[in-house]
């Protein structure tokens, strides 16, 4: 266990932004967490995993407790399906490559997506046509309030579109420390639906494509599309695709004929939250050292040196001019650190 006082976070956040902890505790398993639990009262802490899907806007005074925790192994087959468990501190992406190169089908749709494993759940990561819960076995967590560790199966965790459990009744309450993966070791079902990547496997002469090869395609649309976070601050999509009612949508095509959406169930669909965002003349707007990333209208970055500050004041007025045009509200996916 490792502990510093009045640490920078700027390497901690895929944003990059430089705020301090006034007390840093990074641990390595289950027992350090529990340790720390039990010597910290939970308004005293502050959890970080892998830093991508959080805005720091100010200095953290709480102790920060980094989650370290490394280590995948199978610990379960049957017919088809393999499970693995993979402790929350492992980066999501390389151990996607890991499932991959081990020909575990299941995760290739979710490449490159930022983050830690322990997170995934939380948000319900999804993309391309696949979600964490299409692959979800089950996650054990630690309580906050007793240092009891509890394990959770799919049912328990109410996914939801980027939703879970963990975002409403169970929010602030438990600590995921691994999760399980269920997937497949043979007779893999791809998942090519979405066009771009059938166009982009196209594109390669790839005519009976593996897990690998959508894997790569998708890797290749992503970085088309979306900045590396190591060359420019971001934290991937700033705003969730807006749910509405159809009726609502069917009224604003008459003013935005070409407004795309997909539909959620009979009554609701989905508006794709880039498009209204470009729509409204916003793509590669900048101000300052914050701006709207200039191919990808659904992506806010830090240019080098904006702060927390900067970034929400700017993600405030993008919410402002798309509710101004179209009357419809953006809802943040990136938590808001105040």
């Amino acid at each position: 266990m490792q502990k510093e006082f009045n640490r920078s976070l700027k390497e901690f956040n895929t944003f990059g932004i430089d705020v301090k902890a006034k007390e840093y505790i990074s641990v390595s398993t289950a027992d350090q967490l529990i340790k720390v639990l039990d010597t910290h009262r939970p308004e005293e802490i502050f959890l970080l995993g892998g830093g991508s899907n959080m805005l720091l806007t100010n200095d953290v005074y709480k102790t920060v407790v980094h989650l370290n925790l490394k280590g995948k192994k199978v610990v379960e087959r049957n017919d088809n399906k393999v499970i693995i468990e993979c402790l929350a501190g492992e980066n999501w992406h390389e151990f996607v490559l890991w499932s991959i190169d081990h020909d575990y089908g299941g995760l290739e749709n979710l490449s490159l997506i930022p983050g830690n494993v322990g997170t995934s759940p939380i948000q319900n990561i999804g993309a391309y046509g696949v979600e964490l819960k299409d692959v979800f076995h089950a996650c054990e967590a630690v309580e906050i309030a007793s240092g009891e560790i509890r394990k959770f199966s799919k049912e328990e965790c109410e996914f939801d579109y980027r939703h879970s459990i963990f975002k409403s009744d169970l929010k602030g309450k438990f600590i995921i420390t691994k999760v399980f993966f269920r997937l497949t070791e043979k007779n893999h079902v791809l998942n090519t639906s979405y066009g771009v990547i059938e166009d982009t496997l196209t594109k390669k002469g790839v005519v009976n494509p593996t897990i690998k090869d959508v894997s790569n395609a998708v890797i290749q649309i992503r970085q088309s599309k979306l900045p590396d976070p190591k060359h420019l601050g971001n934290s991937g999509s700033f705003f969730k695709n807006p749910v509405i009612p159809k009726e609502t949508f069917e009224q604003l095509k008459k003013k935005h004929p070409q407004m795309p959406m997909y539909a959620v169930s009979k009554t609701m669909v989905k508006v794709p939250a880039g498009w209204l965002v470009d729509q409204c003349g916003l793509k590669g707007f900048r101000d300052g050292e914050a701006g709207v990333h200039k191919h990808q209208a659904l992506v806010l970055v830090n240019y080098g040196n904006a702060t927390g500050e900067d970034v929400l004041s700017l993600a405030k007025m993008v919410q402002q001019t798309v509710m101004d045009k179209f009357e419809i509200s953006l809802e943040a996916e990136v938590n808001i650190i105040a």
